[in-house]
């Protein structure tokens, strides 16, 4: 196999040599180790690279002690909650137990119920389905930003909502939530907590005494806060939490609801089924209360505990050190795509302390070029995968002024800062030199024209014909 080198070529001052240094000694390497990290990228001009991954926040790579952990169960893996067997009752075990982690991992209250579902829009459906109603009409309405990603902005437009317009500033903003709550009538102000577009993080401890003043509660969307952040929400009072495993180093594709049991049993059932009943009928059921109410049939098992075992290693990580790592990386990215012409970074709020209250996500665009066309010749000219479109976040990509979508660089515990130094050389030589190769579009995608790389034997397509999404400015 023949490796490419992918270098940046300009020169560098002393004192900016020096401020890499440091970075190096502290991002040089990765925080933790991670499934295929090593895994090689063909090049669309000949040859491999190691794939730098900056799509951690679409999905983020396995944890290697949380795959280790997988093949150690996978084994005795069989039917939960119905089997009296040796391997049924294991997993069982195992299942349960996993709810008893995630909640010590988020700072839950001993009563909090622990639901396990799809995935963080799965969660945020399940509790719009268990908003209090009285009468027939629901007690209240949920109010939500114009900043949110659609597992939080969607399953709100089917029950009595309001939204409002987040201001410029964060300050901005969480007055223009308190004068909304001050009108009254809101039952659930429902946030991010970290924007999955620019990765800026909102006050969520400010918001939830907001909500809690006016007789509203709070859930919190933290599938991209939770990766990079640890979560209390005793500590902050919040009612509700959601996030996925996916995105916090877990694969199986769990997700997670975790919050106060009352409106969760009271609820619609999310799934009718079975193990959500204490006894059917043929014309009628009682529904069981607790988790099993809305987990009808067979959960996903390993998807929990994986999920669960990646928060007692992201629970066990060092802080400073988790912290320093990130701020190194971002802060050299965008530092580095603010020195190109031509390249705008994107933030929602003029007075985030990038410091502190940012995650590891930087959004950008380049001057004349489609979004989606430089993602594809980041991938096949330098071995460079990152996420471009709309990222599921429309409402917000609109009133950045970008109706057409942008890129987004994202990354995190198997990070190093060679992979923001690689991104960095694309850019550059895009602005420098332009594209290398011939793109087309190919079922709504940019891809290189002539792609002669192949996937490996047994994926079933070829580079270019796959992945279109149905919505394909996403």
């Amino acid at each position: 196999m023949t490796t490419a080198t992918v270098s940046p070529n300009a020169a560098i001052t002393t004192e900016a040599a020096t401020a890499l240094d440091a970075r190096q000694a502290i991002a040089g390497r990765p925080l933790a180790a991670v499934t295929g990290a090593e895994i090689q990228a063909p090049l669309i001009a000949g040859g491999h690279v190691r794939y730098a991954n900056l799509d951690y926040g679409a999905s983020a790579p396995a944890l290697s002690v949380v795959s280790a952990y997988l093949n150690e169960i996978l084994p005795y893996y069989a039917s939960v909650h119905r089997g009296a067997g040796y391997a049924s009752q294991i997993s069982t075990s195992v299942y349960e137990n996993a709810r008893s982690i995630v909640r010590d991992f988020v700072g839950g209250r001993p009563d909090d119920s622990v639901i396990f579902t799809r995935n963080t829009t799965d969660s945020l459906n399940l509790l719009a389905g268990c908003l209090p109603v009285a009468d027939g009409r629901h007690a209240g309405d949920v109010l939500y930003l114009d900043i949110e990603h659609h597992a939080n902005l969607l399953p709100w437009q089917g029950v009595p909502h309001r939204s409002i317009v987040a201001a410029n500033t964060i300050a901005g903003t969480i007055e223009a939530v308190r004068a909304e709550l001050e009108q009254g009538g809101v039952s659930l102000l429902a946030i991010t907590g970290a924007s999955n577009v620019t990765g800026e993080i909102l006050p969520v401890r400010a918001l939830a005494a907001l909500a809690h003043q006016h007789g509203a509660r709070i859930v919190v969307d933290a599938a991209q806060l939770a990766p990079h952040r640890r979560i209390d929400i005793s500590a902050d009072d919040v009612d509700y939490v959601a996030f996925s495993g996916h995105k916090l180093y877990a694969p199986f594709g769990a997700g997670v609801l975790v919050g106060r049991p009352d409106w969760l049993d009271a609820g619609v059932p999310h799934l009718a089924g079975g193990g959500a009943v204490k006894e059917a009928r043929l014309d009628g059921v009682s529904w069981a209360t607790g988790p099993a109410r809305h987990e009808g049939g067979s959960p996903n098992v390993l998807g929990a505990a994986t999920l669960a075992r990646a928060t007692q290693v992201i629970a066990g990580l060092d802080q400073d050190r988790w912290h320093a790592h990130e701020s190194a990386i971002r802060s050299f990215l965008v530092e580095g795509l603010q020195d190109i012409d031509g390249v705008t970074v994107h933030q929602i709020f003029k007075d985030t302390n990038a410091d502190t209250d940012t995650i590891g996500v930087v959004n950008f665009s380049v001057e004349g070029y489609d979004a989606g066309l430089v993602a594809a010749y980041l991938s096949a000219e330098h071995g460079v995968g990152l996420r471009d479109g709309r990222f599921c976040a429309h409402p917000l990509l609109k009133r950045l002024g970008l109706p057409s979508g942008s890129l987004r660089a994202s990354f995190g515990l198997g990070s190093r800062l060679e992979d923001a130094e690689r991104l960095l050389a694309g850019i550059a030589k895009l602005r420098r030199d332009g594209l290398g190769w011939d793109y087309v579009v190919d079922a709504g995608r940019w891809v290189p024209a002539n792609d002669t790389r192949t996937y490996p034997h047994w994926a079933p397509n070829t580079p270019g014909t796959a992945g279109a999404a149905p919505c394909v400015d996403d």
